[in-house]
This record gives C-alpha cells, structure tokens and sequence, in this order.
C-alpha cells in the first residue's frame, strides 16, 4: 500500500496532479480542491491510497490523513466505490461528511452526484457508529494563486462534479458577490458548494 508521497509537481489539473517522486511521475487522483492547492514546480505532500482492480491501479491523493481514511472508510459500504468516495470528498469534506453521517443527516448526502436517498440512508445506517468523534477544523494549507479567472476553474470543478452548467453558473456568481476580496480557489469551491447545498 502506498499511503503517502512526496514530491515535485509536474503538472496538475482539475482533479489530478502529477507527482514525480524518484523520476516517476505519479498520476494521483484527488478532490478539485486538493489539486487547486497544488502548484507545479512547487513540493507537495499527498496521503494516498492504492486501488487496486484487475486491469488497472489508480492512485488517490488527499490534503490530510484525516480525507484519506474518511475515502476509505465510506467505501466499506456497498455500492460506494472509489469515484463516488472521492465525490463525497469533493462536495462536503471529511468534516461535513462525517457531522453528516454522525447526525443521521441522510438528506445532506443526496447532495452529492450519484448518491439517491437509499444511498443515503444505507450510509447513516452503516457508518453512523463508526466515523468516531468530529476533529478540529486542521489550518488550511496554502494554495496555489489562480492560474486564470478563479471563476473560470470553479465552475469546471462543479460541472465535473455533476452540477449542471447554470446551477455551477449561478453558485459562482452568488460566491463572487458576496466574497469580493476571497483569492483561495479551494475557499471559493467549498463556498460554492454550499450554497448549491442549501
């Protein structure tokens, strides 16, 4: 198991980076807000984990432990794989999604793309009693500046996550209004998917 890497970043993308580690540039798979925090030619540290299919190997990388083993722990459940784990991940953040899970709050859940109400309620009843006791808030690392209008970068983020393109529209807009002076891309994505939550 490859439970973490560090590196120099090569490239990164809306919801990968490429990681060299020992000239082997690593494809890592992530949240839109874990790459944005990446910047290329800069150092970076992701907690990963390997999974494994019969034809395939794909790398998933995370900001924190703390994201990587909430990625793993929902996949527990079944008909939760690997993409609508990292979803989960990109939509709420560990924080959210295990107050979620903690509090029953099955309707929360279905804010996610790909998860319907039994989805939801098969989540609560299976992790309800497992995700443990709610950490605190971890300092926010630094992110990398926007590369082009942060507009621009979030909107794709949402419409990769399954938001439609006025709904990804819309929830910038909002975002932008009240937020005139916010720089941090991933700030700016966690603020635009809570008011497509509400």
């Amino acid at each position: 198991m490859i439970a973490s890497l560090s590196g120099v970043v090569e490239h990164v993308g809306l919801d990968r980076v490429v990681v060299v580690v020992g000239g082997v540039g690593m494809l890592v798979h992530t949240t839109p807000a874990t790459a944005a925090g990446c910047r290329a030619g800069a150092e970076a540290h992701l907690s990963t984990t390997l999974v494994v299919r019969e034809d395939s190997l794909t790398l998933f990388g995370f900001a924190s432990a703390d994201e990587r083993d909430m990625f793993e722990t929902v996949q527990s459940v079944s008909g939760v794989g690997p993409r609508i784990a990292l979803a989960m991940l990109s939509v709420m953040g560990p924080g959210d999604l295990r107050r979620a899970l903690a509090d029953g709050d099955a309707k929360t859940l279905t804010t996610v793309p790909g998860i319907g109400p039994k989805s939801a309620q098969r989540l609560v009843l299976e992790l309800k009693d497992k995700v443990g006791a709610i950490p605190s808030p971890a300092a926010a690392g630094t992110t990398a500046p926007a590369r082009r209008g942060w507009e621009d970068q979030v909107e794709e983020a949402l419409t990769g996550l399954g938001y439609s393109a006025k709904q990804a529209a819309d929830a910038v807009a909002a975002v932008a209004a009240a937020n005139p002076d916010e720089k941090d891309i991933s700030t700016l994505l966690r603020l635009a998917l809570r008011g497509l939550r509400r």
